[in-house]
């Protein structure tokens, strides 16, 4: 199978340079709208008798809300725990088990919220008691459970890569197989889709508890971009991080993730890409089989909070016992919007390669790490900055000649090298990601999913290489505004900026499923 699949990467990378040489590469993706809504998109590719499949929920943290932050990750846990017919030896014996641990669950829950109300008299005895009597409930159920069922199979099956992700914008299932196998996978998915059973909730919830401490709350760099995006971002949903805000976790209700799967978990609100040796009629065919036999739900409402526009510089230290480092962000434009390009290659000529200026500027005299990005988010989110120094320099010392670089992008136009540079660079970044099967899938449902057609895939990259240094130079006067940034720092627990040291790189905004 490895073989296979590195033979396919070759024969598309070859297919996609070829194209790119003659000045315009052209994806021939069939399409096909389902009768419940649920998009299909094909790419044939007969190099190897093997397919990526790609499934994208249109759902990720900017669904959510306070009290249930957290939840889209959390649910890309329970995918996995199987349905009816996966994940279990014997279904009906669990049923009146799991109706045992639902009715448990609620008391507890009830006692948790007296607990949090000292006038409300909860007993931390009566909340412990009703934990272990889940806990007895739930070892009863294990005798049922069959872990991993659902990889098991795949694996038996000639699988590769089964995984998911969640992200701020979406959450999607992929994996890869040999092409004989589409009508298993097709049966599969649409049995997770159709027939989730909610298996292990509470253990899972005290896994995802702990998975925030170990991601986020035990690595510098995750808690101060976590505390940059509240401070920044003080409506909008981008204020929370995909993992969600630990007491969210630990009150997560059942209740809450069942209505939150009905209303965005189904094929109205999904998009599934098949890449490979296939035929797309066949494709179809099996996916109206299976998926189309789920029924159609409501288009879930979008969301609209935005935040308005910052009146005045941010800052937010956060003490932590690590190395310095900063992260400077400043509001942008969500994708589709026309300044998006020129902020990303103007972002490539900060920070991308050995002869961009913050590399050549900053890290070549030993000052710092610097790095520097763009957001293409669903909705206005942040440009990025993040600072680590070197040696004994300083925070402060690094983020001035980090901002100098920003300042000069206001009055000096870029150089035409410069541009011409970045675009050579996009153009080898645009063909590696089109080099495979499975990197298709994901740029192709990817853009379906936010921009709602997957041919902005092509249409961004036009606009990519007819960026200007005029462009640049207005954009960079528009958004680099002293009133438009947000500022993050870690600093000791006496409120000193500790002293330089070999940092921890990391990417802009360094956020769980980015």
């Amino acid at each position: 199978m490895r073989r296979l699949i590195c033979l396919l990467a070759v024969g598309l990378l070859i297919t996609a340079q070829a194209a790119l040489a003659a000045g315009e590469i052209q994806l021939d993706v069939k399409e096909k709208t389902l009768s419940n809504g649920m998009r299909i998109l094909v790419v044939e590719n007969h190099i190897a008798p093997v397919m990526s499949t790609y499934i994208r929920f249109k759902v990720g943290a900017v669904d959510e809300h306070n009290g249930i932050t957290g939840i889209s990750h959390f649910l890309e846990h329970m995918l996995f725990k199987g349905t009816r017919i996966f994940g279990t030896s014997n279904y009906e014996a669990e049923v009146p088990l799991m109706k045992k641990i639902d009715s448990l669950g609620v008391l507890l829950e009830a006692e948790k919220a007296k607990l949090r109300s000292p006038l409300r008299g909860g007993s931390e005895e009566r909340a412990k008691a009703l934990r272990e009597e889940i806990a007895a409930v739930q070892a009863e159920q294990a005798k049922y459970i069959i872990k991993d069922e659902l990889w098991e199979t795949y694996l038996k099956n000639g699988g590769n890569g089964l995984n998911a992700s969640t992200g701020n914008d979406g959450t999607q299932y992929f994996l890869s197989l040999p092409s004989n196998r589409l009508e298993l996978w097709a049966f599969m998915e649409s049995d997770r889709m159709a027939n989730l059973v909610f298996r292990e909730f509470y253990s899972e919830r005290d896994v995802i508890r702990e998975e925030r401490r170990l991601t986020t709350e035990n690595q510098p760099m995750r808690t101060l971009s976590e505390a940059l995006n509240a401070t920044a971002c003080w409506a909008s949903p981008y204020h929370w991080s995909v993992v969600g805000w630990a007491s969210d976790i630990e009150n997560y209700r059942l209740a809450d993730m069942q209505e939150y799967f009905h209303t965005y978990y189904h094929p109205s609100n999904a998009i599934a890409v098949v890449v490979g040796d296939v035929k797309p009629e066949e494709v179809f065919a099996v996916c109206e089989k299976y998926f189309g036999a789920i029924p159609a739900r409501p288009t879930p409402r979008q969301v609209f909070t935005e935040d308005a526009p910052q009146k005045g510089e941010r800052r937010v230290e956060v003490e932590y016992d690590a190395k310095p480092s900063a992260l400077i962000g400043w509001h942008m434009p969500g994708i589709g919007h026309p300044d998006v390009a020129a902020l990303d290659v103007l972002s490539d000529i900060l920070s991308k390669g050995r002869t961009s200026r913050l590399y050549k500027n900053i890290m070549e005299k030993k000052l710092g790490r610097v790095s520097a990005g763009i957001s293409m988010s669903r909705y206005p989110e942040l440009f990025t900055c993040n600072i680590t120094p070197m040696g004994q320099h300083s925070v402060d010392e690094v983020m001035e000649a980090t901002l100098a670089e920003i300042d000069r992008l206001k009055t000096e136009p870029v150089q035409a090298w410069e541009i011409d540079k970045v675009r050579t660079q996009a153009d080898a970044d645009f063909v590696r990601s089109l080099s495979s099967n499975i990197g298709l899938a994901f740029q192709l449902g990817n853009m379906e999913a936010m921009a709602g057609n997957w041919h902005y895939l092509i249409d961004y990259r036009d606009e990519y290489k007819k960026v200007t240094p005029e462009d640049i130079l207005r954009v960079a006067n528009q958004y680099f505004t002293k009133s438009n940034r947000t500022i993050a720092t870690l600093v000791s627990a006496d409120g000193a900026k500790p002293a330089g040291g070999p940092g921890r790189p990391g990417g802009p905004g360094d956020r769980p499923g980015k």
